[in-house]
């Protein structure tokens, strides 16, 4: 029987998900301290028959055993030395996931500038930035539920972009048969979306409604 936290992560297309994402905050218990952020960008995979999936064509490992994991579990995995956040979606058994690549900081931001070494909109505007700001540095959390964790998201902790964006995926295989799908979806004009350049930025409302 599933949570009425972890149906929030099933029970309807992984795009869908994705979408009500965007404005939920991240959160993440630290041993230096709380941080946390407002996802405003991410990229839906899914699963077994999307070429751009870490499970395509039934590909199974004991790196990615999490994305079979229930619907709300972390998983956390290794790219070229840096750590990146995919929230598993979907039943048990349907490897489908959702990365998220930008987060807003809202808690805890001088902590996320010192764990980047960095402060402005770099902070955390890319998928791995995004993990190094909220001061993980290990896959110590895949796999686990996020529900009652350290590293979580917050449904009832939100804001409601005013326009969602759609384009596809970064850093795929554009070869690929999905590799030009539009699944990645971001908040217009949020200055905390991965490549977005300064003349599209909306640094007054950061593209959320009043």
């Amino acid at each position: 029987m599933l949570s009425e936290y972890q149906q929030f992560f099933t029970g309807r297309p992984t795009i869908a998900i994705a979408h009500d994402l965007l404005g939920k905050m991240v959160r993440y218990q630290g041993p230096d301290g709380v941080t946390a952020g407002y996802i405003v960008e991410c990229e839906a995979y899914l699963g077994e028959n999307d070429s751009a999936s870490h499970a395509f064509n039934g590909r199974r490992t004991n790196y990615s055993e999490s994305l079979y994991g229930q619907p709300g579990n972390i998983y956390l995995y290794q790219i070229r030395g840096h750590y990146c956040f995919d929230i598993v979606v979907q039943n048990a058994e349907e490897p489908q996931g959702i990365l998220l690549r930008g987060m807003e900081p809202a808690v805890g931001k001088e902590l996320m500038e010192h764990h980047r070494g960095m402060s402005g909109y770099a902070v955390a505007n890319g998928p791995a930035k995004l993990v190094q700001a909220l001061g993980i540095h290990s896959r110590e959390l895949d796999g686990q539920p996020m529900e009652g964790n350290r590293l979580t998201v917050d449904l009832d902790q939100y804001k409601i972009p005013r326009e969602i964006i759609t384009s596809a995926r970064v850093g795929v295989n554009l070869a690929g048969k999905d590799g030009k799908k539009p699944r990645r979806f971001y908040v217009a004009g949020n200055p905390f979306v991965s490549g977005m350049h300064k003349r599209e930025m909306d640094l007054e409302n950061y593209g959320w409604r009043d």
